[in-house]
């Protein structure tokens, strides 16, 4: 498990990172998100050992993270910094001998990759005469070209069309299934959503919510239902209730307990058709909206 032990950072006075902790456990994809300059990549930084931390520190395990840690991880900048002029598999290959591999198991690891990766067809051309979405796949490829023990990936969807998503989150699943902890920033929420096991929402430096998405939502939701009727405009009559949206037939609603929630479904039921009721599970994108503020 790697640890990130109330992190704290500042530049030319300004403070960059609070007490910051979280952790990224064994086998599980941990999404980090937040606004730009939140401190997201001074955090990554500081755990690739790019950056020193004023305070704190990082674990792996339970114990104060070593420079051999720090050379099995993966990691990929937000700024691409592979070779422009250079061969696709040529500087995979080049990496992963860095990296302590021999050049015969490189070259399959990186054949293995850039075919998972979709890139297999041009792997013998040079990073700079391919799309700004391939060289995204390339860097990637980079990072995981040596079996890393954890990966920190910057921003990795930047650039990829949906499809090339779905592709590289598959590979990254991939990492994660063999054990090793997975630490990714990213803008696109409804992927971090759809894809993290865990995530963490940091602001102004500081840590706002951390956990699973169940526990997030829990912990920033109050119960809600969604109830489609014939008419639902009887359900602002019922004590308990407070409608949060509404429109003919259809109505969004907290509830102060559940037995208020089952008036709801009770009266509903004696009124008419019910087309549907179910919780209502409240967008990641609100969450996050609310407790960056």
């Amino acid at each position: 498990m790697l640890s990130i032990h109330a992190i704290s950072r500042s530049f030319k006075g300004k403070q960059a990172l609070k007490d910051v902790s979280f952790d990224v456990h064994d086998g599980l994809m941990t999404g980090f998100v937040g606004a730009n300059g939140a401190g997201k990549t001074t955090a990554m930084r500081i755990i690739l050992g790019v950056l020193a931390a004023d305070s704190g520190e990082v674990r792996v395990d339970g114990r104060p993270i070593t420079a051999d840690d720090r050379a099995q991880f993966g990691y990929m900048p937000e700024e691409r910094g592979l070779y422009p002029k250079m061969q696709v598999h040529e500087q995979l290959v080049y990496l992963g001998r860095l990296h302590g591999m021999s050049g015969a198991d490189a070259a399959m690891r990186a054949d293995l990759l850039l075919e998972q990766l979709g890139l297999a067809e041009r792997s013998r051309d040079t990073l700079e005469s391919l799309s700004l979405g391939n060289q995204q796949r390339a860097q990637i490829a980079a990072a995981l070209v040596h079996e890393p023990t954890a990966l920190v990936l910057d921003e990795p969807f930047s650039g990829l069309d949906p499809m090339a998503v779905e592709v590289t989150l598959e590979v990254l699943r991939d990492v994660a299934r063999a054990g090793a902890p997975v630490l990714f920033s990213s803008h696109q929420l409804d992927v971090v959503e759809r894809l993290c096991d865990s995530l963490v929402i940091l602001a102004h430096g500081e840590v706002r919510a951390a956990g699973t998405r169940d526990e997030i939502r829990a912990a920033h939701t109050r119960p809600e239902w969604v109830l489609e009727t014939g008419d639902a405009g009887f359900v602002r009559g019922i004590a308990g209730i407070e409608v949060l949206e509404f429109d003919g037939g259809h109505v969004r609603f907290t509830a102060d307990d559940p037995e208020a929630a089952d008036r709801v479904l009770r009266e509903a039921i004696e009124r008419g058709a019910v087309r549907s009721f179910a919780p209502s599970i409240r967008p990641l994108n609100e969450i996050f909206q609310e407790v960056v503020r």
